[in-house]
């Protein structure tokens, strides 16, 4: 189902008073890890501080100190973003599932935004945009994603086949439907309600991949609803070589493999094929069949 937008930032706000006694606004945090950051990590920062619905903490799960500290060394963190929290750990200690569930730990808001820090918001409505549906039976709500000016043909088309401009909300009805899809849901850029996520577990403990669509497929079955906020937008691609993307396939797979409560009897061969047909019909249109040994 489409769905509706038009909240202002001030509407938002008054929503979200009316859903906590005494008329408290809700807590809103943004929690990063982070891995050998680079000069984006400030302008990323920077967006979040202005948002047209404030941000009250910025949590970065750092791995490996060395590196964080050779960035932060040229700015002085703490006066330029005084709602920013910095917890270290080593490479061995992160999982992308661990390292996250740790971070929603350090946090008590009411509401928190997983991002990754290659993801760059598009505006500064991003968190008004992926958070105003976060209500009734909606659980956790994720961006829109757009290619970036650098990005291949390739990495374009897949955006734009799993990040269409329409939003919609998912729920254990689509499945029939929309088979494994209705899981999909990417913590480049993705906002959760605590009292769901504790409700539910949270996000698993071990994984090598995949820790976002792990939970959602939990509190799909569970009876709650994902949301894609299509106006909720981040700029986020790679431009992966064939070795690198085989990679990351594989290791999706193997996180499916491994979870068989969630993924047991849900093919993911049938999206697999709309995704090949649209690209290959994309780069016959525009005569560029010679990418396709390589896609």
């Amino acid at each position: 189902s489409v769905m509706q937008s038009g909240f202002t930032a001030g509407e938002i706000v008054k929503q979200y008073k009316l859903t906590r006694k005494g008329g408290e606004v809700l807590k809103i945090d943004v929690i990063i890890p982070v891995y050998k950051p680079g000069g984006e990590l400030f302008r990323l920062l920077d967006m979040l501080e202005s948002q047209s619905v404030p941000v009250a903490h910025i949590i970065l799960m750092n791995t490996e100190r060395k590196y964080y500290e050779k960035l932060a060394g040229t700015v002085s963190m703490e006066e330029r973003y005084p709602n920013l929290k910095v917890y270290h750990l080593t490479r061995q200690e992160f999982d992308h599932g661990g390292t996250r569930r740790l971070g929603v730990e350090k946090s008590d808001a009411d509401i928190f935004i997983m991002m990754t820090q290659d993801a760059m918001p598009v505006d500064d409505r991003l968190v008004e945009h992926l958070t105003r549906n976060l209500k009734d039976k909606v659980a956790v709500a994720f961006a829109r994603q757009l290619p970036g000016v650098d990005s291949s043909v390739l990495e374009g088309i897949s955006r734009f086949f799993n990040y269409p401009d329409r939003s919609m909300v998912k729920a254990k009805g689509d499945l029939q439907e929309m088979g494994i899809k209705t899981f999909f849901c990417s913590n480049v850029c993705a906002a959760y309600r605590r009292d769901i996520y504790e409700e539910t577990g949270g996000f698993v403990r071990r994984t090598i991949f995949n820790e976002d669509m792990i939970y959602a497929a939990g509190i799909v079955k569970a009876g709650f609803r994902i949301a894609y906020e299509a106006e909720a937008q981040v700029v986020h691609a790679h431009n992966y070589t064939n070795v690198q993307q085989l990679k990351r396939n594989f290791d999706l797979g193997v996180s499916q493999a491994d979870h068989p409560e969630v993924f047991a009897g849900m093919s993911s061969e049938s999206e697999g094929k709309k995704y090949v047909f649209a690209a290959c019909s994309y780069l016959a249109k525009e005569r560029q069949i010679y990418k396709l040994p390589g896609f």
